[in-house]
């Protein structure tokens, strides 16, 4: 972010990192970001009915062997153990290629349903693009088997980033993707879950700056929760790594899940709706989910980059290793708030 980007101009109480100090009865009084000091980039988090945490996450070169879809579970948000590989087999489109990310995994009662982004062979398209897919399995670990072919097909990069989410009001089935410098959209999904609902048309949510140049440039990696009768829209922008790595999350609310969205900039009249940006330890914070723990408390569940390592291997491009990062969110005048990574004991969740 540029130096125009701080906490500051939001004029939000209690700016910059979470507080703690508080005892949990967890036994476990505080955590220490990061909670996962392994690459592990765009992290999506659900609750099992065993009791676990299960974070899903884009693919990995670990101990020589890429992980398609990673996963990884935790009792607390905290203590994290790998599962292994959620998406073992390629799908049959996408053989030739090794670029599968941003899963999103959501329950019926029966089945997991994962979605996911990928690149597919080029033999399925005159020319290579990206796709949205989606893929099932009875265990939340997973094998997860794709259904045979993409959801969505496209040339650029619009068709990114899915998240699933049931809506509490309506009951319908809704997906949200994008964006390759177009707007975020959502789209209701049949009952099935596996293609969209007959007569659906995608909507368009959240549109990057039309100013040249301006910040934000792209918006990607939606997530979706209803709190205090309102539908908040998480989202992030601009560049996630690479050496312009600058990426940061901002927030837009509705009272629908389907919009229309205010952004946190539009309602407050501030320079940017930014909730979770960089500080001198960890660089572009983003791609962020959503979870509650026990005690009902919110948390944010992201990835950034540690300054002091910023890839796996010297022969990475810099700025490509991103680990798991949880902070508490709190909530001022209807919006939520974190401010900066922290860095220092914080007062860990209830599991």
């Amino acid at each position: 972010m540029t130096a125009s980007l701080d906490s500051h101009e939001l004029n939000f109480p209690g700016s910059g990192q979470s507080g703690g100090g508080a005892s949990n009865p967890s036994g476990k009084d505080c955590y220490v970001n990061p909670v996962l000091d392994e690459d592990f980039p765009d992290p999506a988090v659900i609750r099992a009915s065993d009791g676990y945490y299960y974070a899903y996450g884009t693919q990995t070169l670990r101990d020589g062997e890429w992980l398609n879809i990673q996963v990884t579970r935790s009792k607390n948000l905290v203590e994290w153990e790998h599962v292994g590989d959620a998406l073992p087999k390629r799908p049959s489109w996408a053989q030739t290629t090794q670029d599968f990310w941003a899963p999103s995994v959501i329950f019926d009662g029966k089945t997991y349903f994962m979605y996911f982004s990928a690149t597919p062979d080029v033999c399925h398209h005159h020319e290579r693009g990206h796709a949205l897919a989606v893929a099932t399995s009875d265990s939340p670990t997973g094998p997860f088997t794709d259904m045979g072919m993409p959801l969505l097909l496209g040339m650029g990069f619009e068709y990114i980033d899915p998240m699933a989410f049931d809506d509490p009001v309506t009951g319908k089935h809704l997906l949200y993707w994008g964006s390759g410098f177009q707007p975020i959209k959502v789209q209701e999904l049949a009952p099935d879950r596996m293609s969209f609902a007959p007569e659906s048309a995608p909507i368009d949510l959240i549109w990057p700056n039309g100013k040249h140049g301006a910040f934000p440039r792209l918006v990607e990696a939606s997530w979706v929760i209803r709190h205090g009768g309102f539908y908040y829209l998480f989202y992030s922008g601009d560049n996630c790594c690479g050496p312009d790595a600058d990426y940061g999350v901002m927030v837009a609310r509705s009272e629908h899940a389907t919009g229309p969205f205010e952004t946190l900039e539009q309602a407050k009249g501030v320079p940017h709706s930014l909730i979770l940006f960089k500080n001198d330890r960890w660089l572009a914070p983003g791609h962020n989910c959503i979870v509650e723990d026990s005690d009902g408390e919110v948390w944010i569940v992201y990835h950034a980059i540690d300054v002091n390592k910023p890839r796996q291997t010297q022969e990475d491009e810099i700025n490509s290793r991103r680990i798991l990062l949880i902070d508490r969110v709190e909530w001022h005048d209807g919006w939520p708030w974190v401010g900066t990574p922290s860095h220092e004991p914080q007062r860990a969740p209830v599991p």
